[in-house]
């Protein structure tokens, strides 16, 4: 049986400049939550992160966006989950993916990190690929020499509210998932994106 969620990740790059681009998509996850729950994400100098605690489902949950750049994201991740005694299988990586369509989303569970440098040093830092990802579609560009720019430029307004409407169906399904239904959470994500 599934454990719930007891810690909720969204990947970002740290400074203004990045703040609305596709790469934060993660990032916007956990900020909506945040304002959601009328709880402050506050840096954390010992988790190299903004972090928060909340209540979801009436079920406590660490809320961390990690302040290093995407490609040291492991480092903030493994200091929370170490100083709180989080098992990897309750950790939730809210990631960018750009081989979705933009607004779809994905839960799953274990993987490789499909070549993004957030996920891959998450894996290198926690020896482990066994937690849940949820990858939320920013779309591809039309060459592959172009993914670096495009995921670091800001989406369209169309596109940015195809991907507001898909963190919103997340946080539809949030009670699921911190009740560890995740099969049920999973089903009702990919029936409303089609995929």
């Amino acid at each position: 049986m599934p454990q719930p969620v007891q810690l909720i990740v969204g990947l970002a790059n740290p400074g203004t400049e990045y703040e609305n681009t596709r790469h934060n998509a993660g990032a916007w996850l956990v900020e909506s939550l945040a304002d959601r729950s009328n709880v402050k994400l506050k840096h954390e100098a010992k988790y190299h992160g903004l972090h928060s605690m909340t209540q979801i489902n009436d079920q406590p949950c660490h809320l961390l966006i990690p302040t290093t750049f995407m490609n040291r994201s492991g480092q903030a991740v493994r200091a929370c989950m170490s100083y709180h005694k989080i098992p990897a299988d309750a950790i939730l990586i809210a990631h960018d993916e750009i081989d979705l369509p933009v607004g779809v989303i994905k839960l799953k569970f274990d993987g490789g990190d499909g070549g993004h440098n957030g996920l891959k040093d998450i894996i290198r830092h926690l020896n482990t690929k066994q937690f849940y990802r949820l990858r939320i579609g920013v779309g591809r560009p039309g060459h592959s020499k172009d993914v670096v720019d495009y995921v670091l430029s800001n989406p369209s307004k169309a596109d940015r509210q195809k991907i507001d409407a898909a963190l919103q169906r997340i946080e539809d399904v949030l009670p699921l998932i911190m009740c560890g239904e995740m099969q049920k959470a999973m089903q009702k994500l990919h029936t409303e994106t089609g995929i």
